[in-house]
């Protein structure tokens, strides 16, 4: 794997890191979950799994993951989808006869899908992997001392087993009021694939049921799976439901 950083739109640079060799037939733009990296687990097993299928990977930190420079002020969706504006650009520069798709985890899903319904992009599939599709709910998991907290001084702190602290601002919480995927999402922005366990309590199953019922995605659950999927051969569930999709004509 190679890692470079790239310049973006928001002032600062983008940790990333790719298999690309310049003659893979697509070329599939990885973002990872809330409070992981680029080179979370899931990540590293689909840039294992999709080369010998003639597919590369390329991944990037959102600011304030990973490698990231950026602090949780910059911690925006407005700069999470500039970043992965820039890293499709960049993308296309590397390889401009490949087809762009993209994989996205959870909170990445998210933004992903908030990405193609508000963004051009070359893209015309993506596979969601426990997607946060009611990301919004993330309020509702807000304790009283927390908002005291952001009343207060603007922010809070979370770490749950995060790759590092997250610092979250309170206008981060307005940009979740204001991106609600059941108002923003068109059934013709891509054509998606959805693989999500029906004992997630993170991003319940009920949720991406109704997304997928009403944008058309091809839905498919693991029984007794958390949200990351952990159960024995989840991963591999993962990855083989990721390269019939990317593989498929």
């Amino acid at each position: 794997m190679k890692k470079e950083n790239i310049s973006g739109l928001n002032g600062y640079d983008i940790p990333c890191m790719n298999n690309l060799s310049g003659g893979e037939r697509m070329a599939v733009i990885i973002s990872h979950g809330f409070g992981s990296s680029k080179e979370s687990p899931t990540a590293q097993a689909v840039a294992a799994a999709l080369p010998e299928h003639g597919i590369g990977t390329y991944g990037f930190d959102f600011p304030a993951h990973g490698d990231s420079p950026a602090d949780g002020e910059q911690f925006r969706i407005f700069n999470c989808l500039n970043d992965l504006a820039s890293v499709e650009a960049h993308v296309r520069e590397l390889m401009p006869e490949a087809e762009i798709a993209y994989f996205s985890s959870s909170f990445g899903a998210y933004i992903n899908l908030i990405y193609l319904a508000k963004r051009p992009h070359a893209g015309k599939k993506s596979f969601l992997r426990c997607a946060a599709v009611d990301m919004p709910r993330f309020r509702n998991h807000t304790t009283p001392e927390q908002y005291a907290q952001l009343n207060a001084q603007g922010c809070i702190t979370l770490d749950f087993d995060y790759i590092r602290p997250l610092k979250i601002m309170r206008e981060f919480y307005d940009d979740l009021a204001a991106h609600d995927l059941f108002k923003l999402c068109r059934l013709d922005m891509a054509e998606l694939a959805m693989i999500h366990g029906d004992a997630d309590e993170t991003a319940p199953v009920a949720d991406a049921r109704r997304f997928a019922k009403q944008f058309g995605a091809r839905l498919t659950e693991v029984k007794g799976a958390d949200h990351r999927i952990t159960i024995p051969g989840g991963m591999e569930l993962v990855i083989d439901a990721a390269v019939r999709f990317f593989s498929a004509k």
